[in-house]
Order: structure tokens, then sequence, then C-alpha cells
């Protein structure tokens, strides 16, 4: 196996370029190839989430029912991987990663043959949640790397592997909007399942092996730790919120934009909606610009202004959504927001305990799914009562929400700093 991916370790305790600290044993060397692996694996893995977006009206008209009918499969796939999030992704932090991530694979692979089988829209919904709950290997590789970098890099790190995922985010949308378009939804999850299949190969031969020091916590001890660590890290939680309310946006835009552009002016299929997906590739590569700066000045800078682009993309597709190029310069700005937002969460998130990142992680992504659920309910809502108007005044909303805590919570977490760099300076002396 090549020594440029893979970084042996002989001796741990006399190598320096090992760091331990409590709990914590990281190889500070994490070698470009490692981190491309990782954001290709997250980017590929995600992806299956997302297929469903573009492709509700395609589904609906196989079915033969309503949009607000096949709505929900939608909802309830982030529904289902909140919970994944929540029961599967603190197993990091007991279990080596690698072979948690290769069993993941598996899983989510026959959950995807499930949903290419569904006979009705029920059976559906059951796969939907499925692939949802088994889509946590992103979630699983994340938190690894950020544990295999040095701390000073680590925002860098966090931003590259990020990149790729938001990018499978969106080129979900166009390939399945294709492939939907070309041979039906159907095939687009047996697609799935054949490269989760090979993914699960390559990592398991290519992906550096977990050496980390476990600690030996049950698995409900596990479960009640992710209440304490919510109620003694205000950064935490204020993360959580920033992108809960940012991802609710988000996924109300995405959720609905297949039948917004399928009404007049544009009449367009499922093939153009899922396109849209490469506009916002360009906001998806500003992720390690983010993860840079968050290494160099307060990342909290970066959530306030990727909020605030956030709001300015709605504004801009709530006032010129009819036009196609107002459409466009919206999707760039809203996915540039969306990802800068969420690069500068998880850099905080990550600096607070090295031995509990994934817990750390499972918290914050449980909560931002949980937002991102909700937005797309809100969106089918907001759809159902007003068309484009109601979905982007919920967006609106959930934004101008984030802001005002933003600068609510200012001072809170000013005194946090400085009681932390207080207790830092005690503990040198």
């Amino acid at each position: 196996m090549s020594e440029d991916i893979i970084e042996r370790v002989e001796d741990i305790s006399l190598d320096p370029n090992v760091q331990q600290k409590g709990q914590e044993t990281r190889v500070n060397v994490l070698t470009n190839g490692v981190v491309l692996i990782m954001a290709i694996a997250c980017g590929l893995s995600v992806a299956n989430l997302y297929y469903v977006q573009p492709i509700l009206a395609n589904m609906a008209q196989g079915f033969s029912v309503s949009v607000g009918q096949i709505g929900f499969v939608n909802t309830i796939g982030q529904i289902g991987y909140a919970c994944g999030l929540l029961f599967i992704v603190p197993l990091g932090d007991r279990y080596n990663q690698r072979s948690l991530i290769v069993f993941m694979l598996g899983a989510v692979t026959v959950a995807l043959a499930f949903m290419a089988l569904a006979p009705t829209v029920s059976i559906l919904g059951i796969a939907s949640l499925l692939v949802g709950l088994t889509t946590v290997v992103p979630q699983l590789i994340i938190p690894y790397a950020a544990h295999l970098a040095p701390a000073e890099k680590r925002g860098n790190v966090v931003g590259t592997v990020m990149s790729g995922l938001l990018i499978g985010i969106l080129l979900a949308r166009t390939v399945s909007g294709i492939i939907a378009a070309a041979w039906g939804w159907r095939a687009m999850y047996w697609i799935a399942a054949v490269v989760m299949v090979l993914l699960a190969i390559v990592l398991r031969f290519l992906l550096p092996n977990d050496t980390v020091e476990k600690k030996g916590m049950s698995y409900p001890q596990l479960m009640q730790s992710l209440w304490h660590l919510w109620r003694e890290e205000p950064v935490l939680r204020e993360g959580s919120a920033f992108g809960a309310l940012a991802f609710a946006a988000f996924s109300a835009f995405w959720a609905m934009l297949s039948f917004f552009l399928a009404t007049p002016p544009y009449h367009f299929g499922s093939e153009v909606a899922g396109l849209f997906g490469l506009v916002g590739v360009a906001g998806a590569l500003a992720a390690s610009f983010v993860g840079r700066f968050a290494d160099r000045r307060d990342a909290r800078y970066a959530n306030g202004i990727a909020l605030a682009i956030v709001l300015v993309s709605f504004v801009l597709m709530w006032i010129g959504g009819q036009f196609l190029a107002g459409l466009i310069v919206g999707v760039i700005l809203l996915d540039l927001g969306t990802q800068a937002n969420q690069v500068a969460n998880q850099a905080r998130v990550y600096s607070l305990r090295p031995e509990a990142r994934s817990r750390l992680n499972t918290v914050y992504m449980t909560i931002y799914f949980v937002g991102g659920s909700i937005g797309s309910l809100a969106g089918t809502y907001g759809w159902s009562i007003a068309k484009w108007n109601g979905v982007s005044f919920v967006s609106c909303a959930f934004l101008v929400i984030g802001l005002i805590f933003y600068f609510a919570n200012a001072p809170r977490m000013k005194r946090w700093k400085a009681e932390k760099a207080a207790r830092a300076n005690q503990q040198a002396l």
C-alpha cells in the first residue's frame, strides 16, 4: 500500500509527529491524497440523500399522486439522516472508524436497492427513511479528518473535505435529474447502490486505519454524554442554531425548486432542475478559503457574513426568481453562504474536545438536519399556500431569526471566550 496514502506509525510513544493529549493520539501528518479521498467519499456517499429532490415530480407522476402526497419522501429521508446522526455517529468515539465507515456503506447499499424496488408511495417513504438513516458516512469521515489534521490546519482540512461533501450534494441533483429523464428515477438508485459497493472496497484499502485509543464507554454512556456536551459547550449550542436555520432555508429552496421550474415562465423538466446543482458548485469551492479564514481568525465572524449572504440570495430570488439570471445568481450566493456557514461552524465545534469529536459532530449535525427537515416541510407548506412567494417568505424568516440570534448572543460568546482564556492562563501558571 502506498506510503503516500497511509502513514505507518512504528512507535507512537517516540514519534515526534505524534501528539498525545489525554485520550487523543493523533498523527500530525495528513497527506493531500488522504484528504482528497475523504472529500470524494463524502461527496459520493452524501449524494444518496439528495438524489430525490429534483425527481420528486417524476416520482409523483409514476405513482399518480399529488405534490403534497410525494413531498414527504424528501422530508422523511432527512429525518432518517438525523436519526442516523444521533444513534450511529457517536459509535465513532468507541469503535474503529474505518471499519464503521465500510460497514455503513454496506448498509446504505441495501437501503438504496430497497428504494429502487419500492412498489408504493408508503414503501417508498420507508425506504427513504432507511436511506437517510444509513447515509451517515460523511459524518464519520469529517470528524476523523479533523482528528488526523494538525490543529493549525484543521479548518483548511475540514473545509476541503466539506467542499467534496457540498459538491456531492449539488451534483447529486444534476446527475439524478439527467438519469431520471433518460431511464426513470429507479435507475438512479440502482446506480447509487453499485457506487456504494465500489466505494466500500476503495475505502477499506486506501483510508488510513484508526489508531486512536478509544474510551471504554458503553453505548448508553455515549448517548448520555451527548446531553452533557450540549449543556456544557455554548459554542456547540450556537453553532447548531446557526447551522439548523441556514440549512432549513437551503432545504426549503431545493425541495421546491423542481416544482417552481415546472411552472410558468420556465416549464422545465427534472434534468434542468438538476443542472442547477452545477451552478452551486462555484459556491462549494469557497469552503477551503473559509477554512483557512477560520484557522487565522475567529470563525464566528464567518458565520455572520455567511448568514447575511444566504439572506441576500433569497431576497434576490424572491424579487427576480421569474428571470433565469436572477435565479442563477441567487443559487450561487445560496450555496456559497450555506457552505461558509457550515465550515465555520464545524471548525469551531471540532476545536472543543478532541476525545469527543464524533459525539460533538452528532449533536451538531443532528440539530442541523432537524433544521433541514423542518425547512423542507415549511417549503412544501409555503408552496401549497403561496407558491414561490411562500417558499421565499419562510426561507427569509429562518435567516432573519438566525441573524437576530447572532447579534443578540454576541456578548455572551465574548464572556465565554474571555473566561476560557483566563482558565487557560491559570492552568499554564
